[in-house]
Order: C-alpha cells, then structure tokens, then sequence
C-alpha cells in the first residue's frame, strides 16, 4: 500500500522519486519507453540516470533527452514508418547510441520483449554492464519484495545495481520474458500502477471534458437506459465502464472484455477503489470471439479498439451477443480527418502538426468505412457520427501523448515555434487539441 495517500495531481516524476527515495536509491539504470513515463524525470533529474534505454519507442521527447548524452541507448525496429522516424530523431541526439533489432517493424502494440527477446535482453545488457563500468552503482540490499509509494507500484527481483523498468506501453508484465536474464545481474525493478504507461493515457484520457462529451453523444444516440446490460469490448483500464456504471445510476449490469490481464487487474482495482466491484465486472476475451452467447447484452460498446484488430470480426461479434432491438456503438480514432491545434502557427507548420496521424493494424479501421462496416454487419438505423475529442492543459497526460504523434516529424526550428506558440495560447487560456474519431451507432434487426 501507498505509504501517504496518493494525489491525483502530483506529477509522474515525482512520484517515481517518491518510490526511489522509499527504497534508497538515489541513482538507478532505467529502461521504459513511453515518453508520459520518463520525459518529465528526465529533464528534471537527468543525474539520477546511469543509463537510459528506450526501447522501441513510438516518439523521443529530444529535449528532455538531450542532457542524458552517452547515457542514452535506443534500440528500435530496423524498418517501417516509426524506424525512419526515430532515425530522423537521433540526428538531434548525437552522443546516444541506436541499436536495430533485425526483422522488427515496432508498431504501438508490437510486444517487443515477447516477440523478440534475445535482441532485447542482449542489447539493454551490453549497454548497461558498459555504463555500469563507469558509474559503478552499489548493489540494491533489497530482497524480492512488492508494494506501492504514491500510486507507482513496484516488484523486485534479483539482485545487484539497480535497474529500473518502466513499463513497456501496455503494461510491466511485458518485461517477463526477459525479466529471469536481467535479474541475474541486475536488481530489477518493475513499475507499474495508475499513473505509469497505457494505464496513465487512457485514465487521462477517459476522464477528460471534451472525450466524456463525445462519449455522452454516443451514449445518448445510443438510448441507453438504467437497468439495461452494457458490454465494452476492449475495455483497456475500464473508465469508460466506471463512467457508465455512474451513469446509470448503478443499475445497469456493465461488462468489460479485454484481452490484457494486466490493464483486467487495473481496472479491477480502480473499480474497487471507486467502491464498483459487484456493479462493474471485467472478464478476459477476445473481440474476435466473445465468451457470451447470442443475444446477451441491450447494448455493446466498442472504443478504440476496432482499429487493432479484425474490424468486421469484432462488429460481427458485437451485433451476435446484442439482443435483438439492442444497440451496437463504436468510436474508432480517424486518420482521414485533420487534428485541431489551437495556436497560432505558420501555415505549413499548422498542416503539418494537425496532419493525420496513427497505427492502424491490417485489418483494422481507422477512417470512415467504420459507417459501411456496420450497415455491413446487418445494422439498421446506422447513424453517422464524425466527433472531436478536445483536450486541453487540464488533461496533460493525454496531450503529451498527443504530442508525442506528430513531434518526431518537426525540425529542432520547428519544435521550438510550436512550444512557444503553444505557451503563448496557454497563457490566453485558449489552448486546446483535438483528436478526430468516426462514432456510430446501429440497432440489431
């Protein structure tokens, strides 16, 4: 348990500090990837790093890296859009080294550790044993242990230096299948919890203003009433579900379905944080093959998740376990219309920044087609809801992942004019991004 109650404004670095001070370290190896995770500790304590590996990251907050100089390692995909991206960012990181894993295309799910493991654990060990050299850590006095300090939980395995683990997008679990190596030399370190990784991202993201409202359109096109049964597919941290359950007044059945334990053991716990374990229940499945049977539910609910996988398989399986008479709602993330930004900005910059932006698996749906695929499915009365989710400074996690998208296409020129037009429309009060999404709702024959 926490050792003071955790606050829901405290920063993510000094929440990790918090836990490094309750554990006596004052200087550690770090590996992670998510720049929410480690660009802000970074910046502010750029000592406390021995080393630093990224690993596969979707986007490298340069500045806050910079100072890190040859304490740096990425070790990325050898090709795709995301390799060439990060190749273009490490020419502002000179002294880092940049290491490919041969045969990778890392997309924003890819689990690296699982799929390749070898390379990984090779490549984090060899660079940090050559930093270990120089830096000389004192072994961690700790036995294998867990627990939690301001809302960052931790595991400890294995002993010696210090090696901290922030987690690999999803989840912490996904440092597992090279978790045995590292501990053989190195006293790992796992962090995970509220405000660490995908778990941060989308409880800032479902908690904010301008996505609950586009939420509430979806809800109320779809005529959701207390007391009728509600399934999310991907239900990822279950906010959604949490939100939806007060809605409701508590008296609706909600199911959430993912197919991560990990995000399954968050939700549950936030859940019962919030006092709605027995209102709210989170099962393991997957979209493509529900665990109910037909006709089980008044209304299923899908967000942002038919973009990772088959599309038609997952709208197929949502009208089969609807009653007939329910409804079918799904919001998928748009790459066929514009973001907003809201400052002032060259023309060529604006474009460039509110560009279309976004992983979309092969068989995935991302863009329009989302209003086909559910007439598709055997829908009636498919409504057509085109939506922007706005975020601004009161939601900070989501925009630093917002930002994360389109920074590594800027110039150094480039990023400096958006931070100063973004500081400037902060301080009018009138900063905000948006997110574009394609919503529908379709009722079961």
């Amino acid at each position: 348990m926490s050792e003071k109650p955790v606050t829901g404004e405290l920063p993510v670095s000094a929440r990790i500090r918090a836990l490094l001070a309750k554990l006596g370290i004052s200087r550690a190896h770090f590996a992670g990837r998510l720049p929410t995770d480690w660009a802000g500790l970074a910046a502010e304590s750029p000592d406390l790093f021995a080393s630093f590996t990224i690993v596969c990251p979707l986007s490298i907050d340069a500045g806050a890296a910079a100072p890190l100089g040859n304490r740096l390692m990425v070790v990325n995909g050898d090709h795709g859009p995301t390799a060439d991206r990060i190749k273009g960012l490490m020419t502002q990181l000179p002294q880092a080294r940049l290491v490919p894993i041969a045969g990778c295309n890392a997309l924003g799910w890819t689990d690296v550790a699982a799929e390749f493991p070898g390379p990984v654990a090779e490549a984090l060990l060899g660079f940090v044993d050559d930093r270990q050299s120089g830096a000389a850590l004192p072994n961690v006095a700790h036995a294998e242990s867990e627990g939690e300090v301001e809302g960052v939980s931790y595991r400890i395995r294995g002993r010696g230096a210090p090696l901290v683990l922030l987690p690999l997008f999803l989840a912490p679990s996904q440092w597992e299948p090279i978790i045995a190596r590292l501990a053989e030399r190195y006293c790992t370190i796992t962090l995970g919890g509220f405000a660490l990784g995908a778990v941060a991202i989308l409880e800032s993201r479902g908690r904010s203003a301008g996505y609950r409202r586009m939420l509430q359109t979806l809800i109320d096109e779809a005529g959701l009433k207390p007391g009728e049964s509600v399934l999310e597919v991907g239900c990822g941290t279950g906010v959604i579900d949490r939100w939806l359950a007060e809605r409701t007044g508590r008296k609706s059945r909600i199911v959430g379905v993912d197919i991560n334990q990990y995000l399954l053991a968050e939700a549950r716990a936030l859940a019962r944080r919030e006092g709605l374990e027995g209102i709210v229940e989170f099962r393991d499945g997957d979209a493509g093959k529900l665990p109910f049977p037909d006709a089980s539910f008044d209304v299923t609910v899908s967000v942002t998740a038919i973009e990772e996988v088959d599309a038609n398989r997952l709208l197929a399986e949502m009208a089969r376990v609807t009653k007939p008479g329910g409804r079918v709602a799904v919001i998928s993330r748009s790459i066929d219309m514009p973001f907003v930004r809201n400052v002032k900005l060259p023309p060529e910059l604006k474009a460039k920044v509110e560009a279309p932006n976004g992983n979309v698996a092969a068989e995935g749906c991302a863009d329009a087609s989302l209003y086909a695929r559910m007439i598709g499915a055997g829908l009636a009365d498919v409504k057509k809801l085109p939506q922007l989710a706005s975020f601004d400074q009161n939601d900070r996690t989501a925009l630093q992942f917002m930002e994360d998208g389109f920074m590594p296409k800027l110039s150094q020129d480039e990023v400096r004019a958006w931070r100063a037009a973004r500081a400037e429309a902060e301080a009018a009060g009138s900063f905000f991004m948006s997110w574009p999404h394609h919503c529908s709702v379709g009722t079961k024959r």
